[in-house]
């Protein structure tokens, strides 16, 4: 595709006939025959790395301001990158969203639990869904890592290419305040939205400046981007600011408002190697029960969004229910049943505020013993530490500090620093090696406990020095169990 293609629909001046073989926005991946795009960000500026791209032989830049280039170096000034990062991407790739069934999910919590339950179930039907947010992307069960939530427009349209190639018609989209408010999803039609709920996040330096700021990015999934359909959850006071201007259906769920899908008399169940909870869902003249391998009122809030959209995909609401009761979710309140009177828990609770909300949900079960190990990341969110470790010292009966992602940062300082405020009646040890921690904690395990394995969740490795290593929590936790008690 010729340069002056790539940016016929986008203003601009300047440009060329070069052909472009590929778009790109990282200046250490820039090579001969890729368009450079300058994106500015909260963090860093990518007109400050043009040099670095044209170093690597590129000659093609789409920038904002003119960049002190040599003269063989092509440049079209264009006002927003990011803007227009959407729209030549999606000419780019020939338009493949368009070619998609698309469900969008935002909101402050449960957009991962929710689009994966979605895409469990429309998958179960027969009608092959792919996914993409903070798991990852994941195309016909192959899953590849992302850095960010929504990922980059160019990365967004490659994907969506991706999935028609492989015979995909249906994606769930989680749908994050940075992408609205960074044009990732610009020009993206949506059949379904979904709203989950609302509170103060991802507001400070590099993020939003204010929660209005916040709010009204995720608004615009409502009102800019063409949806028939939105679910929303009546029980969030959000709800009516959200969908204010919304033209479509409005299809609503809750547990305390009136609501389309009612979820009652909800209560707690624990098996030998699992626990979840129960409710029934009313809808019309119909009520179904409902059961869900995860605990707490936010999974039947999740449960109630999934049912009610993929109602709206011709799925019987009992044929979901039954997806439903034995589908986990990666990573979040992911059972890992491996010893029997013993539950394992996999949860990507790493802040104080979801180990807290983490370990009281677990709590209500009335474990014999609450366990948990936890760590934290190297090099960065220091302040976490206290955090952690006050919910910890508060909430589980006993626990292992261990490693997260340590990074550069010497494992055994942070194990230290977590271990400094826990407080001086708790019951831990210190395990720096994670997956000896692993070990000792399913060795320690006996009947009736709960041992929580928190802070890594879906992640497949763990950074060390600048580098991944592999690392599945659950298949080491399988592993410790087979050593030490394996299920008869």
């Amino acid at each position: 595709m010729k340069l002056h293609d790539v940016l016929q629909n986008i203003e601009h001046t300047g440009g060329s006939d070069d052909r472009v073989r590929r778009i790109e926005y990282n200046s250490r991946k820039a090579c001969p025959g890729d368009l450079f795009v300058c994106l500015t960000g909260g963090q860093r500026d990518g007109h400050d790395y043009a040099q670095q791209a044209y170093e690597n032989g590129c000659r093609m830049f789409l920038c904002e301001r003119a960049l002190d280039l040599p003269t063989d170096a092509v440049q079209a000034i264009t006002p927003d990158t990011r803007a227009a990062l959407a729209v030549i991407s999606a000419d780019f790739y020939g338009h493949p969203a368009d070619r998609l069934r698309l469900i969008g999910v935002t909101g402050t919590k449960g957009k991962t639990t929710t689009a994966l339950l979605i895409a469990a179930v429309l998958n179960a039907a027969g009608k092959n869904c792919a996914y993409i947010g903070s798991n990852g992307v994941i195309i016909n069960g192959k899953r590849t890592e992302t850095v960010n939530t929504t990922p980059e427009s160019r990365d967004l349209h490659h994907y969506f290419n991706m999935m028609t190639c492989a015979s995909v018609r249906y994606a769930v989209l989680e749908v994050s305040s940075q992408a609205l408010a960074h044009h990732r999803v610009d020009g993206i039609r949506f059949e379904t939205v979904v709203f989950t709920n609302l509170s103060e996040d991802h507001i400070g330096p590099g993020e939003h400046p204010d929660f209005a700021d916040y709010q009204e990015s995720k608004r615009r999934l409502f009102t800019s981007h063409g949806a028939k359909y939105a679910v929303y959850n009546a029980d969030d006071p959000a709800w009516e600011y959200m969908l204010e201007d919304f033209a479509g259906k409005q299809v609503s769920y809750g547990i305390q408002q009136a609501a389309d899908y009612n979820a009652f008399d909800l209560a707690r169940y624990r098996t030998s190697t699992a626990l979840g909870v129960a409710f029934y869902c009313h809808k019309g003249n119909r009520t179904e029960h409902v059961q869900l391998l995860s605990p707490g009122i936010f999974s039947v809030y999740n449960g109630l969004a999934a049912l009610a959209v993929c109602e709206l995909f011709q799925i019987s609401r009992d044929f979901a229910a039954s997806v439903l009761e034995k589908t986990p979710v990666q990573g979040r309140f992911e059972i890992v049943p491996g010893i029997a009177g013993r539950t394992f828990i996999v949860d990507y609770s790493h802040n104080g505020l979801s180990l807290t909300s983490a370990l009281k949900t677990l709590r209500e079960y009335e474990p014999s013993r609450l366990i948990c190990v936890f760590g934290s990341v190297g090099g960065r969110t220091k302040g976490r530490r206290k955090e952690l470790a006050q919910a910890a010292s508060a909430l589980a009966d006993y626990c292992i500090i261990t490693s997260d992602n340590p990074d550069f940062e010497p494992p055994e300082n942070i194990v230290n620093d977590i271990a400094s405020y826990m407080d001086t009646d708790s019951n831990y040890e210190c395990v720096i090696d994670r997956r000896k921690a692993i070990f000792r904690a399913v060795e320690l395990a006996q009947d009736g406990d709960i041992v929580l394995f928190a802070g890594k969740g879906h992640e497949t490795y763990q950074l060390v020095c600048g580098k991944k290593q592999p690392f599945v929590e659950r298949e080491i936790i399988l592993e410790a169990c087979q050593e030490f008690s394996p299920i008869q």
